[in-house]
């Protein structure tokens, strides 16, 4: 090699070192950031702002469970399953728990009739996809309109909000820094003991202190659902990751930047919900 291309080669610029957990970290702040500003206007401003932000992230999250599911051949029957969604959101706010029931199962069924029209080929299959969105997405995220509807329903909200997003920085701080023992190496490499450990201490804490003082409940009760949060969290995770594995996708999208796809943040969120609801509503 030549002086010149020795000089020349010295003067190309390092590489950008990557993050050790995988992320662009300026990113997923910032947009981390933007999104708990957008939650947090909406529950103080108005509570139908609140439901329509929900809505609008479901509908967006049904969107892209269903090109993540091209991927592989399956045809989710999206008409039905984004009109159920919309109903089945619109219920549980306005109607309760018997009217979110009675949505979803109407769902299933418009989904198994709707997909008729295409053939047998597939039906199963496509079918179930349909239903699996139903469950995963807006059945679940029904629940947080459940809590919206009480009279400290934005504070119950915030509280559960919160707590979940402390199991992703509690697990990502600490993963970072002690992460060596891998939780489940053949799914998610990353994720550590260490890191479930820092989720834990992270929940535990910002749940006794969001319990006591926006809802002036129990102790106690704070921590039981920082510990509920730490484990369905980690396992909506892990579930999600299952299933990007399993259709041969990294992320679920590029929506949104640091983070990937909008069904990667809200897989820890949609796991906790219902049994963050069932802590506010039975104890606190």
């Amino acid at each position: 090699m030549t002086s010149e291309q020795q000089g020349a080669d010295a003067e190309l610029p390092a590489p950008p070192k990557a993050s050790r957990a995988g992320r662009d970290l300026p990113a997923a702040i910032a947009v981390g950031v933007g999104l708990v500003l957008l939650i947090a206007a909406s529950l103080a401003l108005y509570k139908h702002a609140f439901v329509a932000v929900v809505v609008v992230t479901m509908a967006l999250g049904i969107d892209e469970l269903r090109r993540a599911l091209a991927t592989s051949g399956i045809a989710m029957p999206a008409v039905p399953v984004q009109v159920g969604s919309l109903a089945t959101l619109l219920a549980a706010y306005i109607l309760g728990s018997d009217g979110m029931v009675v949505a979803v199962a109407l769902t299933v069924l418009m989904t198994a009739m709707w997909r008729l029209r295409i053939g047998s080929q597939g039906y199963v299959r496509d079918v179930t996809a349909g239903v699996f969105t139903t469950i995963y997405v807006p059945f679940l995220a029904g629940f947080v309109l459940l809590m919206l509807r009480s009279g400290d329903g934005q504070w119950q909200v915030a509280t559960f909000i919160l707590v979940t997003i402390a199991s992703d920085i509690g697990g990502y701080a600490s993963g970072v820094l002690f992460g060596r023992h891998p939780m489940a190496p053949t799914i998610s490499p990353k994720k550590s003991w260490e890191g479930f450990a820092g989720s834990a201490l992270a929940c535990g804490v910002v749940g006794w202190l969001t319990v006591v003082y926006f809802l002036e409940g129990p102790w106690w009760a704070g921590v039981l659902l920082g510990a509920i949060t730490v484990v369905t969290a980690t396992l909506g995770d892990l579930t999600e990751s299952v299933i990007k594995r399993d259709l041969g996708i990294k992320d679920m999208s590029h929506m949104l930047p640091g983070h990937g796809g909008l069904m990667d943040r809200l897989d820890s969120l949609l796991a906790t919900v219902p049994f963050a609801w069932m802590v506010m509503h039975f104890i606190v």
